[in-house]
């Protein structure tokens, strides 16, 4: 089992900048990809950016990002693998909303509480 827990989030103006962390507990050498999403008021969860661990050397450490946020967030890893962040540059009003980390597992998933992140224009 995998523990999650965000931080990081705030209220920031469009242009901005803000840095999420997720911190991992648990089984983390079980953990296939992490990531994180975001919910909108109104809106369903959606997939923001994801990074694999995996023992496929090759897809090891291979990212994937909402087409909505390339190219302004990064999702990085510390090398224990037991953290993972969003950087998210040029923020905008849209951006805002609930942005919850994600762990996946051989056998389900695990997600945090999450974190509001709230872009003023």
């Amino acid at each position: 089992q995998v523990s999650l827990a965000e931080s990081g989030g705030g209220l920031v103006q469009a242009g901005g900048s803000l840095r999420l962390s997720c911190a991992a507990s648990g089984s983390i050498s079980s953990i296939n990809t992490m990531g994180w999403y975001r919910q909108a008021p109104g809106k369903p969860r959606e997939l923001v950016a994801s990074i694999a661990r995996s023992g496929n050397v090759a897809r090891s450490g291979s990212t994937n990002y909402a087409d909505s946020v390339k190219g302004r967030f990064f999702i990085s890893r510390n090398n224990a693998w037991n953290t993972v962040y969003l950087q998210m540059n040029s923020l905008k009003p849209e951006d805002t909303a609930v942005y919850y980390c994600n762990a996946v597992l051989p056998l389900g998933t695990s997600w945090g509480q999450g974190t509001q992140v709230t872009v003023s224009s």
